[in-house]
């Protein structure tokens, strides 16, 4: 026959979760979640940064495709491929940094002579600036949106490695609108004498 009073086997087979687990699965399920929420912000920065951190990279390149063109072309010597003040340099110093302007009379970017730029639809600009299709998407119209980089300057350090070899950093510096914090893009490369 069977009592009402359970034993102490039965009564831990039936017991069910105590107090003590359910906070500490509670405890780990938001630290969890404070660390995928940490993830996520640093992607969101990411991509708040990406359309900037890829017009730096451009602008670099483009410094660079200047340079070497003008050395591959002869229309720059070797000995010019240096900042003004160090012997026959055509380059600005590298301080203080300069705006992003389009490359003057000789096409060379970087150089004493650059100037203002004109957009795709015709509009003189100050700095480099980027053209956006406006409402009707197409892109070279009057309604273009345009946006001046002012937010971008570059400098361009040139130094010699030794008599057929120099090195270019060309660096870009632009604040991220929105979260105002700067960022630097940096890009090095040897040109050599030899072409």
């Amino acid at each position: 026959m069977k009592t009402g009073i359970l034993t102490n086997r039965q009564k831990r087979a039936q017991s069910g979760f105590a107090l003590i687990e359910v906070m500490i699965a509670m405890v780990v399920l938001t630290i969890g979640l404070l660390g995928v929420l940490a993830t996520l912000e640093v992607a969101m920065a990411a991509t708040q940064t990406s359309q900037e951190d890829m017009l730096a990279r451009q602008a670099a390149s483009e410094v660079m495709e200047s340079i070497f063109n003008a050395r591959d072309t002869t229309q720059l010597g070797f000995s010019a491929i240096a900042n003004i003040g160090t012997g026959a340099g055509i380059f600005t110093p590298p301080d203080p940094p300069t705006p992003l302007l389009c490359a003057g009379p000789d096409g060379i970017i970087g150089t004493a002579d650059d100037t203002t730029c004109t957009a795709a639809n015709g509009t003189v600009c100050a700095v480099k600036c980027l053209s956006e299709p406006g409402p009707d998407g197409i892109l070279g119209t009057a309604d273009d949106v345009i946006v001046p980089l002012t937010n971008f300057t570059r400098s361009i350090a040139i130094a010699p490695y030794n008599q057929t070899l120099s090195l270019v950093t060309v660096t870009i510096n632009y604040t991220v609108p929105n979260i105002g914090h700067t960022k630097s893009y940096v890009l090095s490369e040897y040109i050599s004498y030899y072409h």
